[in-house]
């Protein structure tokens, strides 16, 4: 497998922004975060938003996308924002599979990765968050678990279609808690993953990528960045903060 040698940061930015934060918000990225030649950045903005992130970030080299997708092509589903909508708004990147949103809205693997296959129809990056909760963990099924969330995909579409695409391990129980899994634990699980996802597809993949998700902070992430594993980071509460989100950027970049 080739290593990317650019780091990947995906922001996640949950339900959080307004009109009038983004303008100082999205000003305030493009301005400081535009020079990182060693970094892939993705900033995924609420539904509402992905036309000021593409007004505000267009010719920069930030990239923007979505927090969900519908499984749906197109038809009567009120409330559901296909992919072709997603790319309407040039957007790169969509996250899929998040725990938050698995746990609200009882989404099924299945459901997933017809969202996944979506996302890839339409030649954007699904960002797929798999993790085990802490009873998962305790009981030394994490492995299982994680790789049954990732077969559901290989056994409808084959393990191919994870070529150009990202898979952030997110454990829940890592998930808002301040507690982070330590970089021995990240190292193990996305070893884990790639290796689970060449065995199925027999061979490497040019562009496929995994990053850590879960309780990501400046402090952290310089640990986190010593994995050799890591290809990146995806960050919640602190993309909303733009010192926290540019230290761990720095991080990256130098790491």
């Amino acid at each position: 497998m080739k290593k990317n040698k650019k780091k990947i940061i995906i922001a996640n930015m949950k339900m959080n922004g307004s009109l009038n934060f983004n303008i100082d918000y999205l000003n305030a990225i493009k301005i400081n975060f535009n020079n990182y030649k060693n970094l892939n950045i993705g900033l995924c903005v609420p539904y509402p938003y992905l036309f000021q992130a593409k007004e505000f970030l267009k010719g920069s080299n930030i990239g923007w996308g979505s927090q969900n997708v519908a499984k749906f092509e197109n038809g009567p589903h009120t409330g559901e924002v296909s992919a072709e909508m997603l790319k309407d708004f040039d957007s790169q990147y969509v996250i899929v599979g998040h725990s938050e949103r698995n746990t609200a809205y009882c989404e099924s693997d299945e459901n997933i990765a017809n969202k996944f296959e979506r996302i890839k129809k339409y030649k954007m990056s699904p960002v797929l968050c798999v993790g085990e909760t802490l009873i998962e963990r305790e009981a030394g099924i994490m492995e299982r678990v994680v790789s049954s969330q990732i077969d559901t995909i290989i056994q409808i579409y084959g393990a191919e279609i994870f070529e150009d695409s990202i898979v952030a391990y997110e454990p829940i129980w890592a998930i808002g808690s301040d507690m982070a899994a330590t970089p021995i634990q990240a190292n193990k699980m996305c070893n884990f993953i790639k290796e689970h996802i060449c065995k199925s597809y027999n061979s490497d993949f040019e562009n496929f990528n995994i990053i850590y998700g879960g309780s990501v902070n400046s402090k952290n992430a310089v640990q986190l960045f010593t994995s050799e594993s890591l290809d990146g980071v995806l960050i919640g509460r602190a993309s909303v903060n733009i010192d926290e989100f540019s230290q761990i950027c720095s991080t990256a970049d130098s790491s």
